[in-house]
């Protein structure tokens, strides 16, 4: 019987039986990141968000993750933390350090929500607003410039595959 109660010879079909009569995995094919999906996606969005952020980052001493707040709440303000931390898909680690900055800079507000008095949440100050409204069209000409180099129809299944893959439920 095997050391592996979860290794079945099923799940192994092609691999050879050891000096035991054993079925073991074979070595699996190594993987090539030049064309992993998930890589692939990583790659492209810190190359799209790098070249954003050269656009900000100097001229008004914003990170990128300071960034990903202000544009989140400057799409929909009154968001807690741990609201902006699951819309980012960042670190809440991360999301906190930024916050901080953001708020000790003046670019962001604190304040109870209308809804519950109880939670605090989050809003651009007019100094966070007056940045983000400079910062916007900076990263939309950066997607304008992208977008020019697609046909209609591209950009179309570009925007449908993102769509589908967001959706994808990710579980082995």
């Amino acid at each position: 019987m095997s050391d592996h109660p979860d290794v079945l010879p099923k799940d192994f079909p092609d691999a050879p039986p050891d000096a035991h009569g054993e079925i073991r995995p074979t070595t699996p094919e190594p993987l090539r990141l030049a064309r992993f999906l998930p890589y692939r996606l990583s790659i492209l969005s810190n190359r799209i968000s790098g070249a954003i952020a050269e656009g900000y980052e100097e001229r008004f001493q914003l990170s990128l993750p300071e960034w990903r707040v202000m544009a989140i709440l400057g799409e929909e303000p009154d968001l807690s933390a741990g609201d902006v931390a699951q819309r980012t898909a960042m670190d809440k680690v991360a999301v906190s350090r930024a916050v901080r900055k953001l708020l000790d800079a003046g670019r962001l507000e604190r304040h109870f929500s209308p809804d519950d008095k109880r939670r605090s949440v989050l809003a651009l100050s007019p100094k966070g607003q007056a940045i983000y409204d400079d910062v916007v069209p900076i990263a939309q000409a950066y997607e304008d410039n992208i977008r020019a180099q697609m046909s209609d129809e591209e950009w179309r299944l570009l925007n449908d595959l993102l769509d589908r893959l967001e959706n994808i439920q990710l579980t082995l």
